[in-house]
Formats: structure tokens, sequence, C-alpha cells
């Protein structure tokens, strides 16, 4: 990554440009005012390659390598916005680093986030970033996400960035009663957004919309 790189640059990373953005996520129903202003202010192009800069704050999904891309700012807001408004968020789990750009609306907005990221490479560029942001509440780690990261669970909450066919039990073991987990469910062409919450008796589950995530896999490289 270019040190250079500003946070508030011109033209298509402009004030102008980040603010169609914030308007678009609110008329597709996106309500909560700070992760709005998150999403608004976060330099979302350092977090693509400058070839892509000027897409960077475009409501959809672009690709960072090794067959992965940067989250649409829509569902990361929407999915952020779910667990702020259904309990504590002091203690999060990501499965799937990759950028870095849903660990930073996470670090910004939660409280201490545990970041885990199967692709090496990816990993290292979001250190990078998390440095560069003074972002000082995050913990990355490169491993195989399916096992989250049990030497600092139970979570408030588990936040996945890829979907796997069905949830991991090994996740599930790692939330707090009263913990969520949010995650896509299901195969290429039919996944679900669906919220898992912890409660005494058990798990309840509460599916929200259609998504489209890279498939969530085991291993690490």
């Amino acid at each position: 990554m270019n040190s250079g790189r500003h946070h508030i640059g011109i033209g298509m990373t402009s004030k102008r440009t980040r603010d169609r953005l914030v308007q678009r996520l609110r008329d597709q129903g996106v309500r909560h005012e700070r992760v709005l202003d998150t999403l608004r202010d976060l330099p979302r192009h350092i977090f693509v390659d400058e070839a892509l800069a000027s897409r960077a704050y475009d409501d959809t999904a672009l690709p960072i390598g090794f067959g992965q891309t940067i989250s649409q700012p829509y569902i990361v807001a929407r999915m952020t916005e779910i667990l702020l408004e259904t309990g504590a968020c002091d203690k999060v789990l990501e499965v799937g680093t990759g950028s870095g750009y849903q660990t930073a609306v996470l670090a910004k907005l939660m409280g201490d986030v545990y970041s885990v990221e199967r692709i090496g490479a990816l990993s290292n560029r979001a250190r990078q970033r998390m440095r560069e942001l003074k972002l000082y509440n995050v913990r990355l780690k490169h491993v195989d996400g399916t096992m989250g990261w049990p030497e600092f669970a139970p979570f408030d909450v588990i936040i996945v960035t890829a979907a796997p066919n069905s949830v991991p039990q090994e996740l599930l073991a790692q939330l707090k009663v009263g913990g969520r987990l949010i995650i896509p469910v299901g195969p290429a062409g039919s996944q679900q957004l669906t919220l898992i919450t912890h409660t005494e008796e058990g798990y309840e589950q509460k599916v929200f919309e259609a998504v489209s995530f890279v498939p969530l896999l085991p291993g690490s490289r």
C-alpha cells in the first residue's frame, strides 16, 4: 500500500462522492446514524487497489485479489446496524478480515475486535491499514477462520463475512449467552443473511434478506 495515499481525496474520493454513497444507503433503508457517519468518514479507497479507487464509493463489492472481495457498503452497513441494535458489542470476533474494511467499521463502532483471515497476504495488508488508521482496538490473526479464535472466547458478537453452507458449530460455541452471530448461510445463489442469538434455552434464528458472499473455506494459506 502506498503510504502517501490521502484519506480525504479529490474527485471520486471527495466528500460529495461519500455523501452520495450515504444517501444511497439511506434510500436502501439503513437508518443507524453512527453507522452512516462511519461509512461516510472511513476512507474506503485505501482498502482497494489504486486502479479501483475511482469506484471505491460505489455501492458495490470490488475484487481485492485471491478470489476475494471488499464487501458492498450496504451489506457492511446492514450487518453492523443489526448487531448494534440487538445488544452489547464490547467483544467482537470477525471471521474473514479480507481488506479490513468491515474490520475498521467494527473498530470505530464497537469494543475490542478480533479478526481472523485464512489468506496471509490479506491479513498482512489489513494490519498495515489498521496502523495507518490508528485503530488500536483490533487484533488480527492468520488462521483457519472456521475455527474462530477460541483463546479469546466468548464473544458478544461474531460477524462472518463469507458464506458456509451451514453454520459452523465451532463459532456457535464461542458466543456468550446473549451474544449474536450474523452470517450469510447457503450455497452461491441462495444465501440468506441470518442472525443467531445465543439464549439461555439455546439458539434463536432470524433471517433478514438474500445476499451474495464468497464461500467460507476451511484451512489457511
